[in-house]
């Protein structure tokens, strides 16, 4: 598997990916029905970087860096990961997040905050403490999720 930086003839690889995860509506603060527009608004804005995996030449996941705020909080970035649903369990997840975490010290980052990792997601949030994150805080009934109805959201962060 390779990471390598997203171009834009990657695009309708990455909404192959997203779309299915955006109409489960289980892990992403997006619309169930939403549009390519609204999820190339939300992963693919000028102010982050994208990166795909790929496997002989096949888009199997990807990622955004940005920076988590502007001015006094530009120093900790905000990361994104998406596998694509035939692809999990393969670790592509873990190999885009442990590329986020090298690049983001290369690019003088300090650490790394998730915004909204939806508590019932177990396989993200196991993943993301093994790799350094710890849950810093928990936002009550913050997700509204279509199987279980309100349930938390944690912020979780890592110091690089």
């Amino acid at each position: 598997m390779q990471i390598r930086s997203a171009t834009e003839a990657d695009w309708p690889h990455l909404w192959v990916i997203i779309e299915p995860i955006m109409r489960e509506g289980e892990t992403f603060a997006l619309p169930r029905d939403g549009s390519e527009a609204i999820a190339r608004a939300y992963f693919a804005s000028p102010e982050k970087v994208n990166f795909v995996a790929e496997d002989d030449g096949v888009v199997l996941g990807a990622s955004y860096v940005r920076a988590n705020q502007q001015g006094g909080g530009s120093h900790i970035a905000n990361c994104g990961y998406m596998t694509s649903p035939a692809a999990r369990g393969r670790g592509i997840a873990r190999a885009l997040c442990a590329h986020s975490i090298d690049y983001c010290r290369a690019q003088g980052f300090l650490g790394i905050q998730f915004n909204f990792v939806v508590s019932t997601n177990e396989p993200a949030v196991a993943l993301w403490q093994k790799l350094g994150f710890g849950i810093v805080g928990t936002l009550p009934q913050a997700f509204n999720h279509p199987v279980h109805g309100y349930v938390d959201s944690y912020v979780m962060f890592r110091t690089l």
